[in-house]
């Protein structure tokens, strides 16, 4: 049973954090230092890659609360510290939204840089899934294919000129010239009492949503505590028919016959011929054989009053 407390009734402690400063416009950096001058907050500012790992990672065990300031590769590796940190059970991570997408913060009901402090500082917390593929964390989803190249292809300058475009500009150029993958994905036993399941064949992209979702439904959001993680397959067909169709009308949204479907609490996906890249939150993992699990209502995350567990049950926010 999930608690819903406010933040201000639990133990006051330090609170790190972690700032991505060229994530986004990069123009958020002040507005971020005042606010957590204000707040009390420490700030630990990035310089590399890996960083926000490190960060989390040191400061997790001896504080109560990490936040991940940038965009959804941020929190990804904010998330990954705590995990190598063995901290999960103490810690809670928030989130201050200075990406391009930010799609994370927008489905745990953060609406802004301020109102993500206000959230941290005396908002309410759920416990949500956590991905896990090959071991390495993820929150929102795991991608591989055409999808992933591009994201992996997306320089820093072209999303701040460009925004979410960004995206989708360099999937349309990349899809082109992308060599389908040859894949073979297994997903275990559904809840309502489905086998085991294989598919194989030629595929575009592999898309293995937690909080995030691929479908036509009416929200971006996935249920992010029922388990279980939503895998999209797109097959090799027409360029046109897939990307002037159902990717560019939002994310799937018309029935094909090249989309599979599938709901799991764990799938492997395997190519024989060479290592895939896949995109964890943004972040980039390359491998011939994926394992992707969930780590069930693992980790603790300051959410908005907008967030709701289940976004397809109708009645009121925090239903368990």
């Amino acid at each position: 049973m999930q608690s819903d407390s406010p933040a201000a009734e639990r133990r006051e402690s330090d609170r790190v954090f972690v700032l991505n400063p060229v994530s986004g416009s990069q123009d958020h950096v002040d507005d971020v230092v005042k606010l957590a001058a204000d707040y009390g907050f420490e700030v630990l500012t990035t310089e590399e890659s890996g960083d926000a790992t490190r960060f989390a990672r040191r400061a997790a065990p001896d504080v109560d609360l990490v936040a991940a300031v940038g965009g959804d590769g941020t929190v990804n590796e904010v998330v990954n510290g705590i995990v190598e940190a063995d901290a999960l059970e103490s810690t809670t991570v928030g989130v201050v939204p200075t990406g391009t997408g930010n799609n994370f913060a927008t489905n745990i009901g953060i609406e802004g840089i301020e109102h993500a402090f206000e959230v941290i500082d005396d908002g309410r917390r759920r416990t949500i899934d956590l991905g896990l593929a090959n071991d390495c964390a993820f929150v929102n989803s795991c991608i591989g294919g055409v999808t992933a190249e591009a994201s992996s292809d997306t320089s820093s300058e072209t999303k701040r000129d460009l925004g979410v475009l960004a995206y989708v500009k360099n999937t349309l150029e990349s899809a082109q010239e992308f060599d389908s993958l040859p894949l073979r994905v297994e997903t275990a036993a559904e809840p309502d009492g489905e086998f085991e399941r294989a598919w194989e064949g030629e595929a575009l992209f592999v898309l293995v949503g937690n909080c995030r979702r691929f479908t036509g439904s009416r929200t971006a959001q996935a249920h992010v505590e029922d388990g279980l993680l939503e895998v999209t397959i797109v097959e090799d067909a027409a360029i046109p028919d897939l990307l002037g169709g159902a990717f560019l009308e939002g994310l799937f949204a018309r029935d094909s016959t090249h989309i599979i479907r599938r709901r799991t609490p764990s799938l492997t996906i395997e190519h024989r011929e060479h290592a895939v890249e896949y995109s964890l939150d943004g972040e980039m993992l390359e491998t011939e054989h994926l394992e992707l699990d969930v780590n069930p209502t693992a980790l603790e995350i300051a959410v908005g009053e907008g967030y709701q567990p289940n976004p397809d049950e109708e009645g009121g926010l925090f239903e368990s």
